[in-house]
This record gives C-alpha cells, sequence and structure tokens, in this order.
C-alpha cells in the first residue's frame, strides 16, 4: 500500500503539481481554507491517498462539488492542482544498484475516452458502439446524467474521462519505440532526483514528446512503485503471451535490484508483515470499490 503524498514528499516540487493532504477529522471550513490558502484554482483533481486503477478520481470544478465529494471518503485524500497538458504516457524505468544509469523497459501512450460526433447519435449511443466503452457506461451514466442524451455535431470531438487510467476507459498504446538515447537521458535525470527509486513506473503528463526529451513542460502524475504494472502490455495489437512475457522479464528485474539492495543492507518484509500489508490491501480495496 504505497502513499502518494509519502511519494510527493520525496519528490522536488517542480517535478509534480501541487498538492494537499485531506484528513477525514477535517472540517468543510478547514478544507476550503487549505485550497484558499494554497492558491488552488478550479479545476482541481481529488483521489484517495492510497488507490489504484483511477478509482476515486476526479476532477472538480467548485468548492461545493470539491466538499461534497471528499467527504465521501472516510481516509485520506489528496486535492491536487490540474496538469492541463493534453498528452499522457507511463514510462517504466529501472536501475541496478550498482549502476549509475538507468533503463526504459517500456512506454505506454494514454488515449483517453472520448467520442467523435456524427450530427445525429447521442453521445450513449456513439458509446454503445464501442465495445471497450459500454463497461464505462454505469460509471459515465452517475457522472454526465442528461449529458448522455446530446447529440454532438458532425466531427466534435468530446473529451469524457480526463484521467488515463485502462479502468476508467483510457486506450493504451505499447509505445516503448519511442525509446532512444535522449528519452533516457531525460528519464534517467528525472529518477535520479528520487531518493531510492530503482523500479517502477511514471506516469507523465506532458505538453509534447519534443519538450519532454528536454526535460520541460511535464509533470509527475503519479510515481508506482514495485507494485506497478508495465501497462504497455495492454496494447490490444499486444497478444497474451506477450503480456506473460513482459510480467516475467520486469519480476525477474525487480528480483535482481531487491536482492541487489538486500546484499547493502536493506531489509526484506517479514513473512508476518507481508501478509498484514495484503490483508489491509484487500480490505481497503473493497472500501474504495463500494464507495468510488
Amino acid at each position: 500500500m504505497e502513499s502518494k503524498k509519502k511519494i510527493y514528499d520525496i519528490l522536488p516540487p517542480a517535478l509534480y503539481p501541487k498538492t494537499i493532504l485531506v484528513i477525514p477529522a477535517e472540517s468543510a471550513d478547514q478544507l476550503i481554507h487549505k485550497v484558499r490558502s494554497g492558491n488552488f484554482s478550479y479545476p482541481l483533481i481529488a483521489k484517495p491517498d492510497i488507490g489504484g486503477k483511477g478509482r476515486g478520481v476526479k476532477k472538480i470544478y467548485s468548492e461545493q462539488e470539491l466538499v461534497e465529494y471528499i467527504k465521501r471518503f472516510p481516509f485520506e485524500m489528496l486535492v491536487q492542482e490540474f496538469v492541463p497538458y493534453d498528452e499522457e504516457i507511463g514510462v517504466f524505468y529501472y536501475r541496478y544498484p550498482d549502476q549509475s544509469e538507468g533503463n526504459i523497459s517500456g512506454i505506454v501512450g494514454k488515449h483517453f475516452l472520448a467520442v467523435k460526433g456524427d450530427g445525429k447519435s447521442t453521445i450513449e449511443v456513439l458509446l454503445r458502439k464501442e465495445k471497450r466503452f459500454i463497461l464505462q457506461l454505469p460509471s459515465l451514466t452517475e457522472l454526465l446524467g442528461d449529458q448522455l442524451h446530446k447529440v454532438l455535431a458532425k466531427g466534435e470531438e468530446k473529451l469524457l474521462v480526463p484521467y488515463g487510467n485502462h479502468a476508467r476507459g483510457a486506450l493504451f498504446v505499447d509505445n516503448t519505440h519511442w525509446i532512444d538515447e535522449k528519452f533516457v537521458e531525460s528519464i534517467n535525470a528525472i529518477c535520479k532526483q528520487i531518493p531510492g527509486f530503482y523500479f517502477g513506473r511514471l506516469d507523465i503528463r506532458y505538453r509534447s514528446l519534443e519538450k519532454l526529451k528536454e526535460g520541460k513542460e511535464f509533470s509527475l502524475i503519479e510515481v508506482n512503485g514495485a507494485g506497478s504494472e508495465p501497462t504497455h502490455m495492454y496494447d490490444p495489437r499486444n497478444s497474451i503471451f506477450k503480456a506473460w512475457k513482459e510480467i516475467i522479464r520486469h519480476w525477474i528485474i525487480l528480483w535482481r535490484i531487491s536482492n541487489g539492495n538486500h546484499q547493502r543492507g536493506v531489509k526484506y518484509l517479514s513473512r508476518k508483515e507481508g501478509v498484514q500489508m495484503f490483508r489491509q490491501a484487500r480490505e481497503y480495496d473493497r472500501v474504495l470499490e463500494r464507495l468510488a
């Protein structure tokens, strides 16, 4: 169970969106005061401090909406500035403890859930035409309400879910072919600013690939550690065998890094600690699934 806030706290502030932690005991007035004193402007992003699969993440447009949403959850939440860059990728990075430079093992491009109008179909009908979107209809119905009955003009595009998450309808595309020397140098420069980071996925919003390679105009939405997946394997063009191969490859890399760090004095979790962690994570997921 990884606290996003604890991870943000070890990052240089320039690398990630401005973020505050909200605890359940705080009143609505305290929450609003925190946001105002932090000079946040709407829209904002609200999300659980511990969570995954995009559950509980919501774009917030007003103070009233923020208070109502945060109070739904009985655990710590994050309020974060919305990063306006249109592009998002996940970059899987690893570095062996005895090496000064790291590697990129995969890049996933994220195409947000959106529809394009034909001048006669409602948004709901457009969604039903795409098999990948049908499973999103219950949550989109709750989110959009009557907007689902709107007819989009021919060629008009409507972004419905502004989050790059597979479970929230985003299409994952394997862009591993983007890896080149300049890209690796840029990601290395970012990751070496994160203490103790040897393995995981960076979820990055950015303006353009060229700027990202220069280390400019980007923001780390999240840094995921040992529990993260090589999500480039979810490209529909990849076979199940390719996915298994990627998982095994990354497990082997993780084992080598873990073993290397252990030889340098880093302790493993005990069996008892590991079992407790999995039980806590399972119970937390159940609550989050019910509320999100």
